[in-house]
């Protein structure tokens, strides 16, 4: 039982006591009609850290004192750059630091995943995946599917939801893993889905697919910095990741990517780039590719120096809040959003449903909500009055209090304005 109070008076103790209170002041809020707008769509792009502006500025000087000579010379030198972030990243996302790198985009990075750990041989052809992932995913798993001449219409699965249910039950995925057995090639999911925002188990899901002799693999876009990830513990084979959403690094930023260690030097196909070659001798320019004996071996190019300026600011904020500490708030903070959206509906008897799992361990800071017979109308109308969200066809919006940067008495004004737009 909760002790939730649909009062501003109990939003401001909240926040009172909040130990992550003075993170807010690190970012920088969209403003309507002069006053911050409720920001709840850190899901889709968080908002900009104060200090990036700053971080980028560094790169900037350095590139036009030193030129080339930045690459060692700078005050972070470019050349390696994102050696700088993998400390922070595997804290992050529970890993060991050989597991992990900062590189590329988040499709790309999957596509040079799929190259290793899709591997279709006879019957051992199919991909498992949720029903509507991101559709890049779809895209990729397909793409990859038809590339080694297979059909992605009966190569690529999605568990559905039972009928009359939005999300998918966990022992329906086991039970659709050890349906396909030795069919399935590979395992991979959405850490959290974007549509619904279910959050999935991805240790049990790992060891499932493992069991059958499948890889296991995880979109993370809506997981890095959102959930309390163990990606080593739980036997993850290799996991892709935007930093853009919840990691706040700015749109398009720079990606990163996890393989665990178990998997390294073990001869699996790599797409290969300079940059992956062993770093002792890569400038010796040889022409054979030696690959490292770490994540770091599916790099392929040098680091983006700009948009890892502005990441190594972002995760610098993630290091000093902890990502346990975040996670205890954001249970509280998205328990308080269910709790004051029930009260605005029952208060203006509307049909509403949340179809994000109200089991905190099935879900991160997202929820989802189907407003029967308001539609798009009701978007519109809580945009008009300061609240940043999203809409997803044909009937979802998406609200997100990320714990970083949000506090409980937006989640008591969006139940104000939420209130007020139902009735």
């Amino acid at each position: 039982m909760n002790d939730f109070q649909n009062t501003l008076h109990f939003a401001r103790s909240q926040d009172a006591s909040d130990p992550l209170r003075a993170f807010r002041d690190e970012f920088h809020f969209p403003l309507k009609d002069g006053q911050p707008v409720i920001y709840f769509t850190g899901n889709s792009l968080g908002l900009q850290p104060k200090g990036a502006a700053a971080a980028l500025k560094q790169e900037l000087d350095d590139w036009a004192t030193l030129g080339v000579e930045g690459h060692m010379k700078a005050k972070h030198p470019w050349y390696s750059y994102h050696e700088e972030l993998t400390a922070m990243t595997a804290r992050l996302v529970g890993a060991k630091e050989s597991e992990v790198v900062v590189m590329n985009q988040l499709t790309s990075n999957l596509h040079f995943l799929l190259v290793s750990f899709y591997q279709p041989k006879g019957s051992r052809k199919k991909i498992l995946t949720e029903q509507r992932p991101f559709p890049s995913d779809t895209y990729a798993f397909a793409s990859q599917i038809a590339f080694h001449g297979g059909d992605p219409d009966t190569d690529l699965i999605e568990v559905q939801p039972r009928a009359g249910e939005y999300t998918v039950r966990s022992e329906d995925i086991i039970g659709r893993i050890n349906d396909l057995g030795d069919e399935l090639a590979l395992v991979c999911f959405g850490g959290v889905n974007f549509y619904t925002g279910q959050a999935f188990d991805m240790a049990a899901i790992t060891k499932a697919a493992h069991a059958v002799g499948a890889y296991a693999g995880y979109d993370l876009a809506h997981a890095a910095g959102n959930l309390f990830l163990k990606l080593h513990e739980w036997n993850v084979d290799f996991a892709a990741w935007c930093t853009y959403k919840y990691l706040n690094s700015g749109p398009g930023s720079v990606g990163g990517a996890f393989v665990h260690e178990a998997l390294h030097g073990k001869g699996l196909p790599i797409f290969a780039g300079w940059w992956g070659h062993d770093k002792h001798e890569r400038f010796k320019m040889e022409r054979t590719f030696k690959p490292m004996n770490t994540a770091e071996a599916w790099q392929v190019s040098n680091a983006p120096v700009f948009s890892m300026a502005v990441h190594r600011t972002a995760l610098e904020q993630f290091d000093r809040a902890g990502i346990v500490n975040l996670r205890m708030k954001s249970e509280r903070l998205t328990g308080y959003l269910a709790f004051v959206i029930g009260e605005a509906a029952r208060s203006a008897g509307a049909h509403l449903e949340i179809i994000t799992p109200s089991d905190i361990a099935q879900r991160g800071c997202q929820l989802s909500i189907v407003a029967h017979g308001k539609g798009k109308d009701l978007f519109h109308a809580i945009s008009a009055k300061g609240v940043v969200a999203d809409w997803r066809e044909p009937n979802v919006i998406r609200v997100a209090p990320v714990p970083m940067y949000n506090s409980f008495e937006d989640v008591w004004r969006f139940g104000q304005i939420f209130k007020a737009a139902l009735s």
